[in-house]
């Protein structure tokens, strides 16, 4: 048999050809991997452009949608009682939003919520998206209106004098100057540079002394002077809450007695009394004729009514009004007659005024265009919620002095308002150190609601501003 013959020529040519497979096999598989490698590269950098355009889109969407809020403060600027964008119907209403080129790269719609009765506060929500990414969308919130009187926690048109028994947590105003000895947790400003100092911010002679000045600790939120507030704006707003009483609320004229007794119930009602006799009690008064008999009281009296709070956001009572009771809901309670310039009508608070809950539901504005009183047998814990207003007068308690009416009842253990309190002239309550007659601690703390949501037919003061503004 013939032996098949082998070459090492063949021997090597096969060797290579087996060496040359592997080496494409090799080649494949790298190629294969280097392409998968790029291909996730590509996708990542894909989705890092896709996320960083978005981003973008993200940023650019809630710039737009301030933009929205902006262009709505100023048409409201220009027209302040209209709250359909200028068409007339309702909205959602859509805008386009271009470059500084004229080019449009998104758009924004408005949802606007007009004020409730008695307020002045527009509710604007801004939703907004660009045209590349509509489906990236940023939504903002805005509340527009003027600023009330309410927004402070202390404000008067005379000279202050906090001592060292007070605190005040929310700001404080005076169109004249600030003896600040007591604790602030927010701004003391005074619309003056220097004041004359008198008795009744401790200085005797008189003496010149800075807008804001005193022992109190934290100076940093010392601030004068700043721009004076207008009380005298307040005599126009009475004409418009007598009227808004006389269409959506209560009004009475002159009780041909000695006033009316108002009593605000849990249940959401308020009873409105005739006073028919009051007992006269002695208090001392620097700007009263010193110590003098006034009715204080109530020991008659005859119902006239009881109406929802709901239904009535406005009482305005023509003659002297006593208060207390538990408010559930919303209302301003008005003492005043006309002519309001020659007109002084008060109130008496003879016991607590308090809210159902302080979750801002409930509120309640007094608002006399004379004094404000704390009466002699309040508790010894008195507590006041309210937004306190006295247009021409003052707030404050008589000295129940031992030369003047001295009684068990003169000092108290603590005054404690929340909500604010607002004096065209120098509230007082105390008298002596001890005290002789007064509260032994003092606190006045800055209800937060009334911002952007004070009682209803509260004045306001300024222009239309933004009073919040948040994402949602």
């Amino acid at each position: 048999m013939t032996k098949p013959k082998f070459s090492i020529f063949n021997s090597r040519f096969s060797n290579l050809n087996s060496q040359r497979g592997s080496v494409l096999i090799s080649l494949l598989i790298t190629a294969a991997t280097f392409s998968i490698i790029i291909y996730s590269l590509l996708a990542v950098l894909a989705s890092q452009f896709d996320f960083s355009f978005r981003q973008t889109a993200h940023d650019q969407s809630l710039n737009i949608a301030e933009a929205g809020t902006n262009y709505y403060l100023y048409h409201l600027i220009q027209d302040p009682t209209d709250f359909q964008d200028g068409t007339g119907g309702p909205g959602p209403y859509v805008h386009d939003y271009r470059d500084p080129q004229g080019s449009i790269i998104g758009q924004f719609s408005l949802e606007i919520t007009p004020p409730e009765v008695g307020s002045s506060i527009v509710t604007v929500k801004s939703t907004a998206w660009t045209t590349r990414f509509p489906d990236v969308k940023q939504t903002v919130v805005a509340r527009f209106g003027q600023s009330s009187y309410a927004s402070f926690a202390f404000l008067s048109n005379a000279s202050l004098w906090l001592g060292t028994g007070i605190t005040v947590n929310g700001k404080v105003h005076t169109n004249t100057g600030i003896r600040q000895d007591g604790i602030n947790t927010s701004t003391v400003a005074s619309a003056k540079e220097t004041y004359k100092c008198g008795k009744e911010t401790g200085c005797s002679p008189t003496q010149d002394k800075p807008g804001v000045w005193g022992i109190g600790e934290d100076k940093s939120l010392w601030d004068y002077p700043v721009p004076a507030i207008d009380f005298d704006a307040i005599s126009y707003d009475f004409g418009q809450m007598r009227s808004a009483a006389q269409t959506d609320g209560v009004y009475m004229d002159r009780s041909g007695k000695h006033g009316y007794h108002v009593v605000f119930n849990a249940s959401g009602t308020v009873d409105i009394y005739r006073v028919n006799s009051a007992q006269r009690l002695h208090g001392w008064s620097a700007d009263e004729g010193g110590c003098a008999r006034r009715r204080q009281i109530v020991t008659g009296q005859n119902l006239l009514g009881t109406y929802n709070v709901a239904d009535t956001p406005i009482i305005f009572l023509e003659d002297t009004i006593w208060v207390s009771g538990v408010v559930n809901g919303r209302v301003t309670l008005v003492a005043a007659r006309f002519p309001i310039s020659t007109s002084k009508t008060n109130i008496w608070i003879y016991d607590n005024v308090t809210y159902l809950e302080k979750d801002g539901n409930h509120a309640l504005g007094l608002i006399a265009n004379n004094d404000i009183y704390f009466a002699r047998d309040i508790p010894d814990d008195f507590e006041i919620n309210a937004a306190l207003l006295a247009q021409q007068g003052r707030i404050m308690r008589h000295g129940y002095l031992s030369f003047c009416g001295s009684h068990p009842n003169a000092v108290r253990n603590s005054l404690s308002i929340y909500g604010a309190l607002i004096s065209y002239q120098k509230p007082y309550w105390n008298f002596g150190t001890a005290p002789d007659s007064g509260f032994r601690t003092r606190t006045i703390t800055f209800d937060l609601n009334l911002s952007y949501n004070p009682p209803p037919y509260y004045p306001s003061v300024g222009g239309i501003e933004t009073l919040s503004w948040q994402r949602q």
